[in-house]
C-alpha cells in the first residue's frame, strides 16, 4: 500500500502494539505527528510540558508493564533534551522507542532547522549515541518498514534499552508502496538458556554453604523471575537482599527477606549479605551505591565469600567482582532450572542444618525494626521521611504502584516502604535523575489503568517537573502527587555536612534577606491552579484522611506532606566512596580509612 514516511512509522507502532506516543510536536516532527490521526496508524498522544518527561513516561510504562510506549520530538533543543530520559532507560535496561524529526534530506549540512552540523551534518544522533542501544538514520522512504523492524528487534532483544530513529522531514511527507513487516516474524524465539554445567555448579556451591544470600537485582524483575525467586530461595533456605531496582522482586514481608543492600540499604540486609559465604546476584549489576563502594565487609567480601553471578549480559560478569560461576541466561529460566535441581530429600536437609542462619536474619531483622520504628511511628510535626510512607502504606491496596524520585525520598521508600509484588515499587536506581518519578508515574498508570499509581518525591524533585501535573489535569490521569517537602535538597545537604562539615546552595532559603528562613511555594496552591485537587498536611490527624481523599478522587491529586529538614532521611548503613577536600584533615582520615577497604580493584 502507499504510505507516507510518517504512516509507515505509525502504522507499524501500531501493529508492533504500540498504544501511546508521547512528545512535544514542532516544527522538525509535525508531519509525523499528523499521521497519528490517520486511519490505520491512529494512537493516542500525549503532549507533555517537556521532552525529557515524554521519555520518562515511557520509561515508566514499560517499568510496569514490561510493554514499550513511543516517544516523538522535534529537531534541535527538542530532541537533545531526550537525552536524560533516555540515559535513564539505558543504564536501567528498560525499553523506549524515540523518533524525532531532522533537517530535509536535501538541506542537511547547511545548518537549518537548528542543525548542530559544524563538525559532521546534522550531528544529534552522534549525541544520542552512548545512550541509546542503537540509533537508526533513515535516507529513503522505503526503507522505513526494515528499520521500523529492526528497531523492535534491538529494543526488545537480549539486554533490552532505548532506540532512536531519525526520519528527516521530507521523507515524512513523502510516499512510497511498502508492507509494513510482521514483526513476530522478525525477532527471536524464547529465551536465553543457560549452560546447565554451570548451573550445576553453582548448585552444589548454595548446597555447600552455610550462610548463602541472593541478591535481586533491576534485572530479576523485568525478566518476570520473582516467583522462581522465592521458590529456590525457600528451597534452600537462603536469605534475599535486593537493590533498588530489585525491590519487589520477593515480598518484603518473606521471612527470607532480608531488605535493600548498600549504602542506604537496611542494616540487616548489609550485615547479612556482608557475612555471606556464597552470594548469588540475580540481574545485579554491582554498582556503587548498592556495594557500598564495594568497601570489603559493609555490604559484601568478595572474597572471601564466592559468588554466583546470573546475567543476560556478559558484559556485567566479573566486572566489579571475582565469580566463582558465571551464568549467561534468562533470570526465570535460570532460577527455574535450580529449583529443578534440588530434590525435596537435599531441601529438607540443608534448610535444617541453616537453622542458626535463620536465627541470624531474625535477630537482624530485629535490630533493624528497633532503628527504623521511632521515625516511622513519630507523631512530630513536621513529619520524619518514614512517617507519611507509613500511613500511605496502610491506605494503599497492596498491588498498588510507587514511582519513587532520587534524593531522601528513595532511600526511604527503599528501607522502609514495603511491597509485595514485582513492578510495583518503581525508581531510576541507576541514573537517577530528578524530575523521573512524576512522567514516569503518568506512565505506569496509562500502562496499569486499574491500579491506584502515587509518584513519591521530593519538593526539589517535583519542581523539575511541576508542569506535568498540566499533562495528568488535561488527560485526566488519576495519579496521587505525594510530595514531601522539606525546603531544598536535602539529600545533598546531609552528604556536604557529612564529608564537608557545612553545606552550600541545597536549601531553600530567604537568602536575598540574609537569613536562614525556609523559602517555599505553596505547592498545593500551586496544583489547585493547575486544576488538580490538592491537600497540604502538616499535622498527624490530617496525614492519613487526606492520602484516602486523594486516592478515591477520581483523577489526579496533590499531596503535601511538610517534611522535617532535620533526621528526615533515609539511615545510612552502608558507605559511598566520597573524598574530602585536602583542608578537612579529619574526613579524610576517615575516607582513606574506608577506601584502603575497598575490593573492585
Amino acid at each position: 500500500m502507499k504510505l507516507t514516511g510518517g504512516e509507515i512509522v505509525s502504522h507499524a507502532l501500531k501493529q508492533y502494539g504500540i498504544e501511546y506516543i508521547a512528545g512535544v510536536p514542532g516544527h522538525g516532527n509535525w508531519a509525523l505527528v499528523d499521521a497519528f490521526l490517520q486511519k490505520g496508524g491512529d494512537i493516542p498522544f500525549i503532549q507533555t510540558m517537556h521532552e525529557q518527561s515524554a521519555v520518562h513516561m515511557a520509561d515508566g510504562y514499560y517499568r510496569a508493564s514490561g510493554k514499550p510506549m513511543a516517544c516523538t520530538t522535534s529537531v534541535g533543543p527538542g530532541a537533545t533534551n531526550t537525552v536524560i530520559g533516555l540515559a535513564t532507560c539505558y543504564t536501567d535496561s528498560t525499553a523506549a522507542f524515540y523518533i524525532n524529526g531532522s533537517p530535509a534530506t536535501h538541506m542537511k549540512g547547511h545548518g537549518v532547522m537548528q542543525e548542530i552540523e559544524r563538525q559532521n551534518e546534522n550531528s544529534f544522533c552522534r549525541v544520542i549515541e552512548p545512550v541509546v542501544k542503537r540509533s537508526y538514520k533513515v535516507g529513503r522512504v522505503d526503507e522505513i518498514p526494515f528499520v521500523m523492524h529492526r528497531a523492535f528487534n534491538t529494543m526488545l532483544s537480549g539486554r533490552v534499552g532505548p532506540v532512536h530513529v531519525e526520519l528527516p522531514m521530507d521523507l515524512q511527507c513523502e510516499s512510497a508502496d511498502v508492507n509494513i513487516h510482521d514483526l513476530s516474524k522478525r525477532m527471536p524465539m524464547g529465551v536465553n538458556y543457560p549452560d546447565p554445567v554451570a548451573v550445576e555448579k553453582a548448585v552444589e556451591l548454595l548446597l555447600a554453604a552455610e550462610r548463602p544470600v541472593i541478591v535481586a537485582g533491576g534485572g530479576a524483575v523485568s525478566a518476570d523471575a520473582s516467583q522462581a525467586l522465592t521458590a529456590f530461595a525457600e528451597r534452600i533456605g537462603a536469605a534475599v537482599s535486593y537493590t533498588w531496582n530489585g525491590k519487589g522482586a520477593i515480598s518484603d514481608e518473606h521471612e527470607l527477606c532480608i531488605g535493600a543492600v548498600g549504602q542506604t540499604g537496611t542494616s540487616c540486609g548489609n550485615s547479612i549479605t556482608a557475612s555471606a559465604d556464597v552470594v548469588m546476584s540475580v540481574g545485579c549489576r554491582f554498582t556503587d551505591w548498592s556495594a557500598s563502594s564495594y568497601a570489603k565487609g559493609v555490604s559484601f567480601s568478595i572474597p572471601p565469600g564466592k559468588l554466583i553471578h546470573i546475567d543476560l549480559d556478559h558484559h556485567e560478569i566479573g566486572k566489579n567482582y571475582p565469580t566463582e560461576v558465571g551464568i549467561i541466561g534468562d533470570a526465570r529460566v535460570v532460577l527455574e532450572a535450580m529449583v529443578d535441581s534440588v530434590s525435596d530429600l537435599q531441601s529438607s536437609r540443608v534448610r535444617s542444618r541453616r537453622e542458626s542462619f535463620h536465627a541470624d536474619i531474625r535477630r537482624a531483622k530485629g535490630e533493624w525494626e528497633e532503628i527504623l520504628a521511632p521515625r516511622r511511628d513519630s507523631r512530630e510535626a513536621p513529619f520524619t521521611s518514614q512517617r507519611p510512607l507509613s500511613v500511605l502504606r496502610e491506605v494503599l491496596d497492596r498491588s498498588g504502584i510507587v514511582t519513587v524520585g532520587s534524593g531522601n525520598t528513595q532511600g526511604a521508600v527503599k528501607q522502609g516502604f514495603p511491597v509485595y509484588e514485582p513492578r510495583t515499587h518503581i525508581t531510576s536506581g541507576s541514573y537517577s535523575p530528578m524530575g523521573w518519578a512524576l512522567p514516569a508515574a503518568l506512565g505506569a498508570k496509562l500502562a496499569c489503568p486499574d491500579r491506584q499509581v502515587v509518584s513519591i518525591l521530593g519538593d526539589g524533585d517535583f519542581m523539575m517537573c511541576l508542569p506535568e501535573i498540566g499533562v495528568a489535569a488535561m488527560h485526566n490521569i488519576p495519579v496521587v502527587f505525594f510530595v514531601q517537602n522539606n525546603s531544598g535538597y536535602m539529600s545533598i545537604r546531609g552528604g556536604q555536612r557529612k564529608f564537608m562539615g557545612r553545606h552550600v546552595g541545597s536549601e531553600f532559603n530567604h537568602h536575598a534577606k540574609g537569613n536562614s528562613e525556609p523559602y517555599s511555594a505553596n505547592l498545593s496552591g500551586v496544583a489547585r491552579n493547575f486544576g488538580i485537587e490538592s491537600w497540604k498536611v502538616d499535622s498527624d490527624d490530617d496525614l492519613k484522611p487526606s492520602i484516602e481523599k486523594a486516592l478515591s478522587c477520581g483523577g489526579p491529586a496533590l499531596v503535601e506532606v511538610m517534611t522535617s529538614r532535620d533526621a528526615a532521611g533515609p539511615f545510612t548503613p552502608g558507605w559511598w566512596d566520597f573524598p574530602s577536600p585536602e583542608y578537612y584533615k579529619k574526613e579524610q582520615a576517615a575516607y582513606a580509612e574506608m577506601r584502603a577497604r575497598e575490593q573492585h580493584l
